[in-house]
Formats: structure tokens, C-alpha cells, sequence
């Protein structure tokens, strides 16, 4: 997967993510720790606008910049970052749907370690972006 494909690909995965927290907020409320303040529908379209607005900015050009980064690399640093938060939910899913029937409990638990893959995912797409932007110099 070249660079160009693999962040598209990011962009992607988070505005298709992002549009079913609104289509379907009922399924991610239910991931909703309850030590959370607010409501759980609150958290699922605070979660759903940030992965709308970052995966957006995962198809801005290299050129176009935000504070002296470009708005593609933000967008890659954020959505590492919401990665990171979302963390707990998931964690929190994978204990709570062990007692559901087959396969929830799997599904839940195989979310776990894919996060690290997302993780891999924004960090090599940094690096490969650090390396371009060497390049221009």
C-alpha cells in the first residue's frame, strides 16, 4: 500500500466511522463507559464529529497547512489521539459483552489488539510524512 493509498485509506475508514455514529448512535452508546458525564449520545456524536472532521483532513493536500504543520499531518496526529481515547470504550466493550451470546464476546475482545493496529497504522504514516516533507526542504 503506498503512502498516498494508506492515508486515504485512513480518511476513509474514519468518515465511514464517523457518518454511522449518526446514522446508528444506538450501537455506540452502548460502549459508552457509564463513568462518563453526559449522556451516552453525547459521546457518540462528539466521537462521530471528530472522526468526520479528521478524516477529512486526511485528503487535504501536503501544501495546505495549520499552524505551520501540514493539515494532513494534523489530522494524522489526531487521529492517533482519538485513538488513544476511545481506548477505554473499547476496553470497557470487551468486558461488558462477555456475557452476550457468541460471537459478541470475540468481536469485542479482537477490537483490542486492532487498536494498536491503528496505532502502527498513524505513527508509519507520520514517519512517512516526516520523511517527505524532509525531502522539500
Amino acid at each position: 500500500m503506498t503512502k498516498y493509498t494508506a492515508g486515504r485509506g485512513l480518511g476513509i475508514m474514519l468518515l465511514v466511522a464517523g457518518f454511522a455514529h449518526f446514522a446508528a448512535p444506538a450501537g455506540f452508546d452502548k460502549i459508552i463507559p457509564p463513568v462518563l458525564p453526559f449522556e451516552p449520545r453525547f459521546w457518540t456524536y462528539l466521537s462521530g464529529a471528530a472522526e468526520l472532521t479528521i478524516g477529512a483532513m486526511m485528503f487535504a493536500p501536503m501544501s495546505k497547512t495549520l499552524f505551520g504543520k501540514p493539515i494532513r499531518q494534523l489530522g494524522v496526529w489526531a487521529a492517533f489521539a482519538l485513538f488513544v481515547l476511545v481506548f477505554p470504550a473499547n476496553i470497557y466493550m470487551a468486558i461488558d459483552w462477555m456475557d452476550h451470546e457468541m460471537p459478541d464476546p470475540l468481536i469485542a475482545l479482537a477490537r483490542l489488539p486492532l487498536q494498536f493496529g491503528l496505532f502502527y497504522w498513524c505513527w508509519a504514516l507520520n514517519k512517512d510524512m516526516n520523511r517527505e516533507l524532509a525531502k522539500a526542504i
